[in-house]
C-alpha cells in the first residue's frame, strides 16, 4: 500500500500475446481450479551475474497464503496488516480477495471487496472473470483500491477504482464504493491497461503506473480527490520497456524514498506454476516520470533493471510485488505444494549507494 507520505501496494495474467497467452491461461486456470500442474518442478532460474538477487528465505508465514499479486498494507501499533490480491471465481464472483493478520505472519481470509462484480465491467470487457492485480493507496483519510479487469492474452482492459474510509471489515463505516473506470486500453492500442500502481511525487501529485507486455510500462498523471486521470494529457508516458518481443515486463510499483523514485517490476512470465520465470527487478530515477536506470546505469526504457529476487529452491517465479512499511510482498509458486501460488514477505534494507536489498 502507499499513503500520502513518502514511505507508506494477483496480477493475473495475463497478458503475453498470442500462443504464449494460451499456455499461461491454461496453467493459471489449472491453479485456480486447484488442479496440480503436470510438469515436474523445474530448476530455479539463476539471477544474472552481477545482480543483487536475494537468496535468503522470506518471513515465515502461516495461515491462508493462497495469494496472487499481493497488495500489502503493513500494520503495527495495534493495527492489522492486510493483503489484497487477485480474485478467484470460486469466491465472491472473482472479486479482489482480502486477507488480514494481527502480526504480519499468520494470515486469514476475510472475504472479497464485493459479492458481485459491478455490471459495467462485463459490458466494458466481455468475458471478464477474475479481477486482477489490486493496488491500495491511502490519501486524506480515503483508501483508493485500483484493480484490473481483462481477459487472458488480450489488451482490451480496464483499470477500475473503489474507495473506502476504513480497511477493517468490522468497522460500521466499512463499505467499498464503486467509482467506475480510471483507465483503459483497446486492441488498437500498443499498451495494456492492467497492473495499476500509484505514487505521489514530491509536490503531492499522484501518478498511475501500469502495463504488461505490449509496449511495456506506461504512466498517467492523476488528480485528487477523484483518484482519476487529470485532464489534458496525451498518450500515457513510457517509463520501462525491455525492447524485444515478447516484452515480458509488468506489475509496476513505484516507491518514493528521499529524492529518488524506485520502479519495481516483474520480468518474464508468471502463471505457469513451477515453470514460471518471474523475477523482481528495480531501477531508480530522480524524477517520477523517469528516466529510470538500473545499478549499472542502463535505462529501463532500454531493457535495464537490476534483479532483486529470482527463483530459488522450492520457490519458483517470485513477482507481482508491492511495498509497504519497509516490507516487500510478492507471490511465488511453491514446488513443495504442486506449484500452487503462495504469499512471500521480505524486509527491505538499503545499501550505502541507496539501492534496495532484500
Amino acid at each position: 500500500m502507499r499513503t500520502d507520505r513518502p514511505n507508506p501496494r494477483p496480477r493475473r495474467r495475463r497478458s503475453a500475446p498470442a500462443g504464449a497467452a494460451r499456455r499461461i491461461a491454461a496453467a493459471l486456470a489449472a491453479l485456480l481450479l486447484g488442479v496440480p500442474l503436470a510438469a515436474p518442478p523445474a530448476a530455479a532460474e539463476a539471477a544474472p551475474a552481477g545482480t543483487a538477487a536475494a537468496r535468503q528465505a522470506p518471513v515465515d508465514l502461516t495461515g491462508d497464503l493462497a495469494v496472487h499479486d499481493p497488495a500489502l498494507v503493513a500494520g503495527g501499533s495495534g493495527r492489522d496488516w492486510y493483503v489484497f490480491s487477485t480474485g478467484d471465481a470460486r469466491r465472491g464472483d472473482g472479486n479482489i480477495q482480502i486477507r488480514a493478520s494481527a502480526d504480519g505472519r499468520d494470515w486469514r481470509y476475510v472475504g472479497t471487496v464485493w459479492d458481485t462484480k459491478p455490471a459495467w465491467l462485463a459490458q466494458e470487457v466481455p468475458g471478464v472473470s477474475n479481477l486482477w492485480a489490486p493496488e491500495v493507496y491511502q490519501h486524506d483519510g480515503t483508501y483508493y483500491l485500483y484493480y484490473s479487469a481483462s481477459t487472458f492474452g488480450q489488451n482490451r482492459s480496464v483499470i477500475g477504482l473503489a474507495t473506502n474510509t476504513t480497511l477493517d471489515p468490522a468497522d460500521p463505516g466499512y463499505r467499498w464504493v464503486d467509482q467506475g473506470k480510471v483507465a483503459e486500453s483497446h486492441t488498437t492500442d500498443d499498451y495494456n491497461a492492467i497492473d495499476p500502481g500509484v505514487v505521489e511525487d514530491a509536490a503531492g501529485t499522484p501518478w498511475l503506473a501500469f502495463g504488461s507486455f505490449w509496449s511495456g510500462i506506461r504512466m498517467l498523471r492523476l488528480e485528487w480527490p477523484s483518484g482519476k486521470p487529470a485532464a489534458g494529457q496525451g498518450a500515457p508516458l513510457r517509463i520501462a520497456d525491455r525492447g524485444q518481443p515478447p516484452n515480458a515486463i509488468e506489475a509496476p510499483y513505484i516507491l518514493r524514498r528521499g529524492d529518488r523514485y524506485y520502479l519495481f517490476v516483474s520480468f518474464d512470465t508468471c502463471c505457469q506454476g513451477v515453470n514460471s520465470t518471474y523475477r523482481i527487478a528495480v531501477g531508480r530515477s530522480t524524477s517520477v516520470t523517469g528516466p529510470y536506470v538500473d545499478r549499472s546505469g542502463r535505462p529501463m526504457l532500454d531493457g535495464g533493471g537490476t534483479v532483486l529476487l529470482a527463483g530459488s529452491g522450492a520457490m519458483a517465479g517470485p513477482g507481482g510485488q508491492s511495498v509497504s512499511g519497509g516490507h516487500l510482498a510478492h507471490h511465488f509458486y511453491d514446488a513443495d505444494a504442486d506449484g500452487a501460488p503462495s504469499l512471500g514477505i521480505r524486509t527491505i534494507t538499503w545499501d550505502s549507494a541507496g539501492w534496495p536489498v532484500l
